[in-house]
């Protein structure tokens, strides 16, 4: 049987969250960028996997390495607008390890 908390429970007034209009699209800017950086990461994954098996043409893989630079670009862009740092768009994916 697992160990009971004898930690005290939150009153009302700390259990209220912090509604910051700034922090709240800053917390909701980086969160957004975060997915957008997961997917980008795995975009650029399969593209190297169909790279790798001969799936894509020289002229499929310009066109797509263009884009994910492109993309990468407008992703550190969109950061910089927001401040966020890029380091702050790592996530820990657990077992799989940090997403960047």
């Amino acid at each position: 049987m697992g160990s009971l908390s004898t930690a005290p429970l939150a009153t009302p007034s700390q259990q209220r969250l912090n509604v910051d209009p700034a922090q709240v699209r800053e917390g909701l800017g980086q969160l957004v960028l975060t997915l957008v950086k997961l997917l980008h990461e795995v975009l650029e994954r399969q593209a190297i996997r169909r790279m790798e098996t001969g799936e894509l043409s020289d002229s499929q893989v310009e066109r797509l390495g263009t884009t994910l630079m492109l993309q990468a670009e407008e992703i550190r862009k969109l950061a910089g607008e927001l401040g966020v740092a890029e380091e702050d768009l790592n996530l820990d994916l657990g077992p799989l390890g940090k997403l960047v």
